[in-house]
């Protein structure tokens, strides 16, 4: 195997388990997804809670600038390994409500609301970490490969959710959440001799996150990457998330294994397109790719809303899931890429600051499903997305020639 063989990648033994902590998660988070909005819509009979319930899992989002502060200021591997614990705690803190037979919708609310504020510190220090474990010439393949083990999960994660909810319920599908937590958290342990990032600790860490959003102002490509995930955050990622639950059950008319299945296509999909492109070896381009790859992906949302067939959907779904990937995989490349080790933390703090969108857009959707139906709801988004993205490609041009 030739050292330019990116799968020579897995030598660095750090990044070996960033990638399988990040794996973990991955598939726990998909399960918990899936198990989530089909519960609360057994529950409550209502597409505009299962948004909601994306949109409390988001609404501390605002605090991701705070936690990337953090992460470029502690042992990232640390952070890490405490936030994928306090996530196992938590699963285990629904579990034990289940069990008992107390659980009620404002419990649910408030773990989930306790587990985004958790979650923030996540994505900081995880995806800092990808580039902190490997040689700048690697960073790139890295990417890429964190895109495929969190593809992975979004393979497996609502498989497995789906079917183990059919089977055991929700109580199930907990106790397989809460123990895939704990074994990313202890992934994290496993990573050594990563120091804490360079930084003036004596600052204030109000006055890193101001240092952070100044490098941040001064690079066109890095902000128009982020206003670019403000956008898919708002519009796309919304289908597959809030309202594929509500499109299961009233376009389809299927159960949560069938919500599964569905969500497994887009795995394959997503899967597929990451891992391609983590084998290619010298990528360019990777700007205009990345904007190519978001017009792609919302047009095959407008394509999908106009289908009722659950095979049909499937096969749209796995277009869908490849150019979500593909989005990730060219927008992380160009964060990591073009950012100094210092700053990684912060500016994927603002990335995650950008999920914050998506708290509006997944209320807003639920909210649309509710009045006018999925598919009218999925046209909105595709026709949002498209033209948001169009009018950022004409005002950024360092970004669509990078």
């Amino acid at each position: 195997m030739r050292a330019t063989d990116p799968l020579t990648i897995f030598k660095y033994r750090n990044f070996s388990f960033v990638w399988g902590s990040t794996t973990l998660l991955a598939v726990g988070t998909q399960m918990e997804a899936v198990v989530l909005g089909w519960f609360i819509l057994e529950v409550t009979d209502s597409p505009f809670m299962v948004g909601l319930t994306w949109t409390a899992r988001m609404s501390l989002n605002f605090l991701a600038l705070f936690a990337g502060a953090i992460a470029d200021r502690v042992a990232r591997q640390r952070l890490l390994a405490a936030v994928e614990f306090v996530m196992s705690f938590l699963g285990m803190a629904m579990l034990l409500l289940i069990l008992i037979g107390i659980l009620e919708v404002w419990h649910i609310f408030g773990i989930i609301m306790a587990s985004g504020m958790v979650r923030v510190f996540q994505m900081p220090s995880a995806q800092a970490l990808v580039a902190d474990t490997l040689p700048q010439e690697r960073i790139a393949t890295g990417a890429a490969f964190n895109s495929v083990g969190m593809n992975i999960g979004m393979l497996i994660g609502p498989l497995v959710g789906g079917i183990l909810y059919k089977i055991y319920g929700p109580q199930g599908a907990y106790i397989a959440i809460s123990v895939l937590y704990f074994m990313s958290g202890l992934f994290s342990l496993l990573i050594r001799g990563i120091n804490a990032p360079v930084t003036q600790t004596r600052e204030s860490v109000l006055r890193t996150m101001i240092m952070g959003l100044k490098y941040v102002k001064g690079e066109q490509v890095l902000w128009g990457t982020l206003l670019l995930a403000v956008i898919i955050e708002s519009s796309g990622w919304t289908f597959h998330t809030s309202l594929m639950p509500i499109y299961a059950k009233e376009v389809l008319g299927t159960d949560s294994a069938g919500l599964g299945w569905l969500m497994f296509a887009f795995g394959i999909g997503a899967l597929g397109a990451s891992l391609i492109l983590a084998l290619v070896r010298n990528r360019k381009h990777v700007g205009k790719s990345m904007i190519i790859a978001a017009l792609v992906w919302h047009t095959c949302i407008l394509i999908v809303a106009t289908s009722q067939t659950f095979y049909l959907s499937m096969g749209l779904l796995v277009m869908i899931g490849g150019a979500w990937a593909s989005t990730q995989v060219f927008m992380l490349s160009v964060l990591l890429g073009s950012t100094e080790h210092e700053y990684r933390g912060r500016v994927i703090g603002l990335r995650s600051l950008a999920i914050y969108a998506f708290a509006l857009g997944s209320m807003t959707s639920g909210a649309m499903a509710g009045f006018w139906g999925v598919p009218r709801a999925s046209t909105v988004i595709g026709i949002m997305g498209i033209t948001l993205i169009l009018a950022l490609t004409i005002m950024m041009p360092k970004l669509r020639r990078l």
